[in-house]
């Protein structure tokens, strides 16, 4: 199986689509989203296959033997970049959490009307832009990726968003080349400080940064810092961190469902995963220093975040502030530098891709019957709408992390982690978990419970395709929530080395 090239065909194959989609007639321009699932499909095949072939034992992170799947070859030899993919502890998980996201965002995008040749097409190239960032071990790869990414993205929210998306579209798209242009910037001095010259991640790791200085403005600088600082700020943009986290709540209430689900399942954890792949290994004396403020940040993210959605009158955008909150136990567990903290963050980032998936679709489900999201403007919907009920406060109960739910585990191995280093941010942090639930069940009793709005009495309960898209993440939900280790064993070997290379330099 090593010999196959399994990520290629997975992150490419969906781009095989689009030209089968475009050339469809527009009388049968329906059949896109039936074709735009078919070029799905695979890769979520390939991942299973993947899952199964993934040696468990191997650590990555900075020795190349221990990369998984890969594929190398020269790409421009001018520059020494290359065509280089591969995966490891701290990637296969992402891989897995986009292709299964993707396919069930597929489902989820039926109901799309307008130009649907244009949508599935822009879908199609996301997914391998996602995947890409993800398998990248040529920092130039990966910034192409990161880049090609951008374009269907401000485009599926421009388009097809809602009345606002050309706004957040905009400001979607100049935030992240924001942090683009700084992590270009910091790429190039890689490059030149690196002997001999290379984008390759494992050789930048295996190159010793420290004590190197430059001059500019006057004064002398460190350099490993302040290349650390701005891919801080490219990823921080990402995740994204406060300050930089104004984009999301406008991206999110404007994009189509789908594109909500993209967004925070997969983009934001591209920001995590720029962090741990790219600036902890190769700068971990930066990482070490940079350690404090960052939880600083993480506390910031969990109870600002927590209290904005508390504020929220829009569903929708409550659960893009819940999602800046809940990274925050992410971010927290990464600046601990233990392999518990590590391993938190890291399924963490797996958990919350597929509960967030699951709220911002049951958040599209009301709106495409109530054409609002108004939480005040509902009230007993349960007595209409059962089902649907059920799957919300399953949802919801995912989300404040309920024992035997899948957030539980991983925001306590958080808060395991970073106990011993960071004490006090750390306590005051688990009130993160106490205002989760505040707001979670304050939104349910007024959208649910009561008398029922008249107003709705008519509406339809959740669909068969609507379950069925839910179906998969509520498994996993539980899964994960009753027995971790199946999850925590792809990861667990590439984390421990990934904080020991950070922390003692091995």
């Amino acid at each position: 199986m090593q010999s196959f090239p399994l990520l290629s065909v997975m992150a490419f194959f969906p781009l095989l689509g689009i030209p089968v989609i475009l050339l469809l007639p527009q009388s049968k321009a329906s059949y896109a989203k039936w074709l735009g699932l078919v070029f799905t499909l695979p890769s979520l095949a390939l991942g299973v296959v993947l899952y199964g072939s993934y040696n468990r034992e191997l650590a990555g992170v900075f020795d190349p033997a221990s990369f998984q799947f890969i594929e190398r070859v020269p790409w421009i030899k001018t520059f020494n970049i290359e065509y280089f993919v591969g995966i490891d502890g701290l990637s296969v998980m992402m891989v897995l959490l986009t292709v299964l996201l993707c396919t069930l965002c597929m489902v989820a995008s039926f109901s799309i009307k307008q130009s649907p040749k244009g949508y599935f097409s822009l879908f199609l190239l996301l997914e391998t832009g996602m995947l890409g960032v993800f398998i990248s071990l040529d920092f130039v790869l990966f910034y192409v990726f990161w880049e090609v990414m951008l374009l269907p993205m401000y485009f599926l929210i421009g388009v097809w968003g809602g009345p606002r998306r050309v706004y957040a579209a905009i400001k979607f798209f100049l935030y992240t080349l924001l942090g683009s242009v700084l992590m270009l910037v910091a790429m190039l001095a890689f490059y030149y400080q690196a002997e001999p010259h290379t984008f390759d991640l494992i050789r930048l790791i295996q190159s010793d940064f420290s004590g190197v200085t430059f001059d500019m403005f006057g004064r002398v600088w460190d350099f490993s810092r302040v290349m650390f600082l701005l891919l801080f700020i490219g990823f921080a943009v990402k995740v994204p961190i406060f300050p930089f986290h104004t984009w999301l709540p406008d991206a999110h209430v404007e994009a189509p469902t789908a594109i909500s689900v993209i967004l925070a399942g997969v983009l934001l954890k591209m920001g995590t995963y720029g962090l741990m792949r790219i600036s902890y290994p190769i700068l971990p004396e930066s990482a070490i220093w940079f350690s404090g403020a960052l939880a600083v940040l993480a506390l910031i993210n969990i109870v600002y975040g927590a209290l904005c959605a508390m504020a929220q009158q829009d569903l929708k955008k409550m659960v893009a502030y819940s999602s800046i909150s809940h990274m925050g136990f992410v971010l927290l567990g990464m600046s601990a530098l233990t392999e518990t903290g590590m391993n938190g963050a890291i399924l963490q980032m797996f958990n919350h891709g597929t509960i967030t998936a699951m709220l911002f679709l049951l958040v599209g489900v009301v709106y495409e019957r109530a054409h609002h999201r108004n939480i005040d403007g509902f009230g007993g919907l349960a007595a209409n709408m059962p089902v649907y009920a059920a799957f919300t406060g399953f949802a919801w109960f995912a989300a404040l992390g309920l024992p035997s739910l899948s957030s539980f585990i991983s925001e306590l191995m958080c808060l395991l982690g970073a106990f011993n280093a960071y004490r006090t941010i750390t306590i005051i942090s688990a009130s993160g978990i106490l205002l989760g639930a505040a707001y979670m069940l304050w939104s349910y009793q007024r959208i649910f419970l009561g008398p029922l709005n008249e107003r709705y009495r008519g509406l339809a309960d959740i669909s068969t395709r609507e379950v069925l898209s839910l179906i998969p993440l509520a498994a996993i939900v539980i899964l994960v929530g009753i027995y971790p280790m199946p999850v925590i064993s792809l990861m667990q070997a590439s984390s421990r080395a990934l904080v020991n290379l950070t922390t003692l330099g091995v």
